[in-house]
């Protein structure tokens, strides 16, 4: 049930948390990162097509020159997807960005390295603990501190965000360091998104993505299952990837060795 990730492919693509997709280069092939856009784009039109694509050169040992990287823009427009950024990286790609007339996103790169990272679980829920000082008049009672990120997971997990009305086709749903369940349906063409996991008590016709900040021990869960898309960390599957004999079940997805897992509940 797994989605069957192809590790030699030129291009690796993820899914933001906003819809815009980030296409790391792993191999300069242009040709080759063609090819696969437009097979992405035929076989999930409704998802790729014209999608907002960052693209990503932080994983080359050098930095592609301007006809090159002009080449794969190109290419990619007429694979079907809208280049609209270069991940930021070095003073190389920001010259390369000047001479391709495309902006620089920062905190989009951010986020994609948190994602391949290990203290991608813990990072951004750490910066949010702020321990107590111990008494200045009896430091040797003071209590031990937590491990790094505990109250923070504590406190996201106690709280989280309900979506009681149904999400409609165009709406967006984000629950920001925390998860979201959703009492209802979500509708096609809609959107929910969660720091944390997903979960969904009625049918799911759109999209989902949990672990929106690269927490891969995320997950969805919904009672019906007939998901456009579903990404965990930024490793998605698209319906025409997944087991017919899935469709309409209660299932649960997760990630597992870098690749999206789905079974059906009992």
């Amino acid at each position: 049930m797994s989605v069957a990730v192809d590790y030699e492919q030129a291009g690796e693509l993820k899914i933001g948390q906003v819809g815009i997709a980030n296409l790391r280069i792993r191999t300069l092939d242009v040709p080759r990162l063609v090819e696969e856009m437009r097979s992405r784009v035929q076989r999930a039109p409704n998802m790729f097509g014209r999608a907002a694509v960052v693209i990503d050169f932080g994983g080359l040992s050098h930095t592609p020159d301007a006809a090159t990287a002009q080449a794969l823009l190109e290419g990619l427009r007429a694979a079907g997807v809208l280049p609209v950024a270069l991940a930021y990286g070095t003073s190389e790609i920001e010259k390369l960005s000047q001479a391709l007339g495309l902006p620089l996103l920062a905190k989009f790169r951010a986020g994609y390295e948190r994602v391949d990272g290990a203290a991608a679980e813990t990072a951004a829920p750490a910066r949010r603990e702020t321990p107590a000082p111990a008494p200045a008049a009896e430091p040797a009672k003071a209590a031990p501190r937590p491990p790094a990120g505990a109250a923070a997971v504590a406190q996201a997990s106690s709280v989280g965000m309900i979506q009681s009305a149904p999400v409609r086709s165009g709406q967006q749903i984000y629950a920001d360091n925390r998860d979201l369940t959703v009492l209802t349906t979500v509708g096609a063409g809609a959107e929910v998104i969660a720091d944390g996991s997903v979960h969904i008590y009625g049918p799911l016709r759109g999209r989902a993505l949990a672990g929106a900040q690269g927490n891969a021990r995320a997950r969805i869960f919904c009672r019906e299952f007939h998901a456009e898309l579903v990404a965990i960390a930024g490793h998605y599957k698209v319906l025409e990837d997944i087991p017919k004999d899935l469709r309409g079940k209660p299932v649960q997805v997760w990630l597992e060795d870098e690749q999206i897992k789905i079974a059906a509940l009992d």
